[in-house]
């Protein structure tokens, strides 16, 4: 069965089509509504409500999307599921084309937009109309998505960012990417900012840190020109709110956020979001307010896995032009696993004492010039490390941990794991639900009460979790 293809770079202006054009339409409606079904509302609206169906020609449907981009992620992503659901409702069908469409003079525009006044390399948007008011802080020259390294723990915030970038309308409202510290969050805002600014310099897009909103919210109220604070955020076209939960507990500026929240999704406008945690785990947040946050896309960037770490660095090093021995990246990429930034500050530390001193980048080396941050990495445990433990304490399978099996044998070593979870890593309750196959936050509370009350009743019980815990931390 031939899958979902890559069209051509733009569509045809004519197509011959031997399939009426409503019996076609009737055909995608069945496809995308079980598709919809399968993959969920926002990643409905996000990919598959884009798609246009064309005609079918020859056996072949023929499609097109806006952008490149979101080709690219449907034929990676949805290409078999498609074809296989198209085949059901028509067995004649013999594959998928997928194209982009040509925006026409809307596209042609922006192009001309863009050879004409083309982004200086490595500079800041100084010279844009929010920055020239000082409300939009500097972006990160280096920000930017082809300098994001992707894998699987954040495809998908990653996607959704790319989404909202190139839209020509808002596709989800908000969108709100969460995550530890230096998993990403604040590279991708600024990718998207960089994205906008460069193929629509026209739209005003305003990126600043949740503190500072809450400054300048101060600072307007001092000095009695708040209608001009609201005039200022309320005219942009795309509002990114950096660490909003620093606002948590500060009701004012949480009250004039919520305010502002409304007045520019009510008028269409994009609002992106980035916090430590999910909406539903943000404390100190107003009810509606976290309401409002999980109105949209709700994105998460994962913890690193390790072919993602070394990828990283491999992509860090190439910019430095500095020559690392692969077994130095495989044990940094092994050895720290906490975030990018540790990461990429002692891929830093070692290039730098290497150039300084005159010395060998080695394996012993780097574990002399970081033996402080390999230290601090070794105390932490990972939730992977923590099923795969005690999958081979109690003799199940690993993929036990995220199964729907409820027998005891299986279900009772899951509850362990998700006690150690909580117990060893910083993770919050929904987080540790969804690596135990997209668990809901109350089964991991019932998880930690049954294995405390266990516990004080089986001593036996007791040293096998004090022995899974010794095992893990040392």
């Amino acid at each position: 069965m031939d899958s979902l293809n890559s069209g051509s770079e733009q569509t045809k202006e004519t197509e011959t089509s031997d399939t009426e054009p409503d019996v076609v339409n009737a055909q995608w409606k069945a496809v995308s509504e079980s598709l919809r079904e399968e993959i969920g509302e926002a990643a409905y609206q996000s990919w598959i409500k884009p798609i246009r169906v064309r005609n079918i020609d020859k056996g072949i449907v023929h499609a097109t999307v806006p952008t490149r981009f979101m080709r690219d992620w449907i034929v990676a992503h949805y290409a078999e599921r498609i074809a296989t659901l198209w085949q059901d409702e028509v067995p004649e069908v013999a594959s998928v084309d997928v194209a982009v469409r040509n925006d026409r003079a809307k596209k042609a525009a922006r192009e001309t937009i863009k050879r004409q006044t083309p982004p200086p390399a490595g500079t800041h948007p100084s010279t844009s109309p929010s920055s020239r008011e000082g409300v939009s802080a500097a972006l990160d020259s280096r920000f930017v998505f082809d300098n994001f390294v992707f894998g699987k723990p954040n495809e998908f915030a990653y996607a959704a960012a790319r989404r909202v970038a190139e839209a020509d309308r808002v596709p989800f409202n908000p969108l709100f990417l969460y995550g530890g510290v230096g998993l990403g969050k604040t590279h991708l805002m600024h990718a998207i900012a960089w994205q906008i600014r460069q193929t629509t310099p026209e739209r005003r897009v305003v990126y600043l840190s949740a503190e500072k909103f809450m400054y300048r919210f101060v600072q307007a109220i001092r000095e009695s020109t708040t209608m001009d604070f609201k005039d200022q955020f309320r005219s942009v076209d795309v509002l990114m709110i950096d660490d909003v939960q620093f606002i948590a507990g500060k009701e004012s500026t949480q009250e004039e956020f919520f305010h502002t929240f409304n007045a520019l999704v009510d008028q269409g406008r994009q609002m992106v979001i980035s916090a430590d945690k999910s909406p539903s785990d943000l404390v100190g947040m107003e009810e509606r307010l976290v309401s409002r946050l999980n109105c949209g896309l709700v994105a998460d960037n994962h913890a690193t896995t390790y072919e993602l770490r070394l990828g990283i660095l491999q992509s860090k090093v190439a910019n430095l032009k500095t020559d690392i021995p692969p077994k130095v990246m495989e044990f940094l990429a092994h050895k720290i696993t906490s975030n990018v930034r540790e990461l990429e500050g002692g891929l830093n530390r070692i290039v730098a004492h290497s150039q300084l001193i005159g010395r060998d980048i080695t394996i012993e080396a780097t574990q002399e010039v970081l033996h402080d941050l390999l230290r601090a990495n070794d105390r932490r445990v990972t939730i992977e490390e923590i099923q795969k433990q005690v999958a081979s304490h109690f003799n199940i399978r690993i993929s036990d941990m995220h199964s729907a099996r409820r027998a005891r044998s299986v279900a009772r070593p899951r509850q362990v794991a998700m006690y150690l979870s909580k117990q060893l890593t910083a993770r919050s309750l929904p987080e540790i639900g969804r690596k135990f196959g997209g668990r809901d936050h109350t089964t991991v509370m019932h998880a930690v009460k049954k294995v405390e009350e266990l516990k004080t009743s089986d001593p036996g019980f007791a040293e096998d979790i004090e022995l899974l815990r010794r095992m893990l931390e040392g």
